[in-house]
């Protein structure tokens, strides 16, 4: 399909210009006028437009994309990034929270189904939007349980802070690096909240709020939004796509 159809109907599809974000989400280099094949990462980074490329794909999608606030020089990385993206003619398409908060593919969304919990209400205000979910197990769980389940479906190692009850019921999600949400989670008597990246400012609040913690990995939390866009095109458009794994460890 052309190139910038696929671009309009990402931008409508996952309503990039009514949220508000410091990721500058859209096309952010145009690559050739023609996309058959699309690769996905969570991180736009030299590597994974090397192996975007190597793989024949016309467009990667990426969840960190490379230009943010206002302006970017193109010197250093950045400017062996763009001239990977340039010399294989290859379009990069960033999305930020407007994947995060997306109610079809999006990762909150999406790490809900995977952990088997049915959705209740938006959850995780951020800048007056929320970003993430509440969601409830069928009947409650012990915690380590629940880890142990979580652990196996995301497939990496999970961290647990068990500050509360040892049996729960309702979570609070928002994937990423979004420990400072832990408050909300508190305020609200959610028995755990599920995040990826490890903070030391989420410590003292969840302890003293009494609510449970378990960080997935900033990386892991951020994939499966990209895997259920990328089966979304897949099947919507017939084009092909591959998932890129780089993962970080955090």
């Amino acid at each position: 399909m052309k190139r910038d159809e696929l671009v309009k109907y990402l931008n409508e599809f996952l309503r990039v210009a009514e949220v508000k974000d410091e990721s500058r989400n859209g096309l952010q280099v145009e690559g050739v006028d023609r996309v058959e094949k699309v690769c996905f990462a969570v991180d736009g980074c030299l590597e994974a437009f090397q192996r975007a490329g190597e793989a024949k794909a016309q467009m990667i999608i990426v969840h960190h994309g490379i230009f943010w606030g206002e302006f970017t020089p193109l010197i250093g990385i950045q400017r062996q990034r763009v001239k990977q993206l340039l010399d294989s003619a290859l379009s990069l398409y960033a999305v930020h929270l407007p994947l995060d908060l997306h109610p079809k593919v999006g990762n909150n969304v999406q790490l809900a189904k995977l952990l088997g919990l049915r959705l209740k209400a938006p959850f995780g205000d951020y800048h007056g939007v929320p970003i993430g979910v509440e969601a409830e197990l069928k009947k409650e769980l012990p915690l380590e349980e629940f880890a142990q389940m979580a652990e196996e479906r995301l497939g990496g190692k999970l961290r647990i802070v068990d500050f509360g009850p040892p049996r729960i019921k309702r979570v609070g999600i928002v994937s990423g690096g979004a420990g400072s949400l832990v408050d909300e989670a508190g305020r609200k008597g959610l028995d755990l909240y599920f995040t990826g990246e490890p903070s030391h400012s989420a410590f003292r609040p969840a302890q003293e709020y009494r609510v449970n913690i378990i960080y997935g990995g900033h990386y892991l939390t951020e994939t499966v939004g990209l895997k259920a866009l990328a089966e979304h095109l897949r099947r919507k458009f017939g084009l092909e796509t591959e998932f890129i794994e780089l993962p970080t460890g955090f």
